[in-house]
């Protein structure tokens, strides 16, 4: 005899939830009922989930947005968009995937930026064009430290992927051919910084990265052909004659990276909220560019054959169980990460 409490409690998943915003404190871990796949989704259990900056700006309320931008949430919400797990079930109308593949997707972002997009959970419903079969040659912690971070590389330096309207600024952002340019990363031992330098390597560029010392030897060894540790001294007093800079990092006097430019070279912000120095980049023939990441299944499995064939690959600061997504948030706080943070359901 099957009781109601068994058959309520196979509705039900754990998943960190949000009920207000604040500090790593306010994370949750509960139970929450268990989403299905409707149409065009696939259910996908989540074997490993990345933390990337949004999650800490949600969690935090956005509160460095201007007022208009910040999120009106209905809580509780579930933080996260990057995964790596097993498909559990499959919608109406899909084709090509089935029942025990191994994928991996950024979900709903930004479409739910504000709302969250329910990955630190151990199902989460993702639609198709958002996934594509994890490589192979890569565990599940290494593919769900990916997405968010390759995807956004990928768009600034590679390509964008859509025509859909920018928040930051009136034009499309258009990459340039790297082949034969130099690429200075600022924040090269990020999520982003280390796949930005790996990405604009393959695509035949001299890179310089900029980091703290504690991230040289890697640097170096992702294919970085110089290092500067902004520790010790201003990038911009000794990086010149660069072609395109991707500052990973934002914040204060983003203009400062103007001067190591070639006339007619560009400047990719990550976060451009704070830039104020468009006029001195037109004067000086400088494209500055920005551009939303978007989630992208096609994109994905391009970067996923670079990820298959070690061409480009993903590492880890460190790993956390779900259950301790308030550490994990803290370890994030205090900065200075290598690569990705991971929760393991």
């Amino acid at each position: 005899m099957t009781l109601l409490s068994e058959i309520v409690m196979t509705d039900l998943m754990k998943a960190v939830q949000l009920h207000e915003f604040g500090g790593p404190e306010v994370l949750i871990y509960e139970d929450v009922p268990r989403p299905v796949a409707a149409p065009g989704e696939v259910l996908v259990r989540v074997k490993a989930a990345s933390l990337n900056p949004p999650d800490l700006y949600l969690r935090d309320g956005f509160r460095s947005l201007p007022p208009e931008w910040q999120p009106d949430p209905v809580f509780p919400l579930t933080l996260g968009t990057d995964i790596s797990g097993v498909v559990a079930e499959v919608g109406d109308g899909v084709v090509g995937l089935r029942v025990g593949d191994e994928v991996y997707a950024m979900v709903r972002f930004p479409e739910e930026l504000m709302k969250g997009s329910g990955a630190y959970a151990e199902y989460v419903h993702v639609a198709v064009a958002e996934l594509t079969l994890k490589p192979g040659a890569i565990d599940h912690v290494q593919a769900a430290g990916a997405p968010m971070s390759v995807l956004t590389a990928w768009q600034f330096l590679i390509d964008p992927g859509h025509d859909l309207p920018n928040p930051f600024q009136s034009f499309r952002h258009s990459p340039v051919s790297l082949e034969g340019k130099t690429v200075l990363v600022n924040g090269a031992g990020g999520g982003v910084g280390h796949l930005a330098v790996q990405i604009a390597k393959w695509k035949g560029a001299r890179v310089i990265a900029v980091a703290s010392g504690k991230h040289e030897a890697l640097l170096g060894d992702l294919g970085a052909d110089e290092f500067i540790d902004y520790t010790q001294v201003a990038a911009e007093t000794v990086a010149s004659d660069v072609d395109v800079v991707i500052d990973a990092v934002g914040g204060q006097n983003m203009e400062r990276f103007l001067s190591v430019i070639k006339r007619d070279g560009a400047l990719y912000l990550v976060n451009p909220l704070g830039f104020s120095g468009h006029d001195e980049a037109a004067r000086s023939g400088i494209t500055v560019s920005s551009t939303q990441v978007r989630s992208d299944g096609a994109q994905l499995a391009e970067a996923g054959r670079l990820l298959d064939n070690g061409i480009i690959r993903v590492v880890i600061d460190s790993v956390f169980p779900l259950a301790d997504a308030s550490d994990a948030h803290e370890r994030a706080s205090r900065g200075n990460i290598q690569g990705k943070i991971v929760l393991i359901p």
